[in-house]
């Protein structure tokens, strides 16, 4: 196996759990039963309106945090070991394969049953993409510094 194909596989299987999280078993309904029997579980007298806000914000958490992962795993694969620094566009095509992921995954989603499209989830998950970009940046910078 080439090592180019060898640098993408992390970056494909993530895609791929991110494929299978967009399923009908993730679906907000069916995580909304475990998250409210937890959460009764360890405070009894927590509100409906609270879970439900504490449901959605880790379902975003999730969007986030995947596509963070995501953007990292992205810019693993294009690095080119040659090069001692990512140069800009290298950033900005992953930036555009993230989001054109994240738009795939919505319009997946939108044939799911359970599931729906949502501009707002898109939002969410390039935000964790420039947020993976731009930690990859930092981190990158500050290990290249002598």
């Amino acid at each position: 196996m080439s090592d180019r194909l060898q640098k993408w596989i992390p970056a494909l299987a993530w895609a791929a759990l991110i494929f299978i999280f967009s399923g009908e078993t993730f679906s907000e309904g069916n995580t909304r039963g475990l998250y409210e029997s937890l959460l009764r579980d360890l405070f009894p007298a927590v509100s409906g309106t609270a879970i439900d806000l504490i449901h959605l914000s880790i379902r975003k958490l999730g969007h986030f945090g995947e596509y963070l992962v995501l953007a990292v795993l992205v810019l693993r694969a294009l690095r080119d070991d040659r090069e001692e620094k990512l140069s800009w566009n290298r950033f900005g095509l992953a930036l555009m394969l993230v989001a054109l992921y994240a738009v795939s995954d919505e319009g997946h989603q939108a044939f799911v049953p359970g599931r729906s499209a949502s501009i707002a989830d898109v939002l969410v998950d390039v935000f964790g993409g420039i947020s993976g970009i731009l930690w990859f940046r930092r981190r990158n910078r500050r290990n290249n510094s002598p």
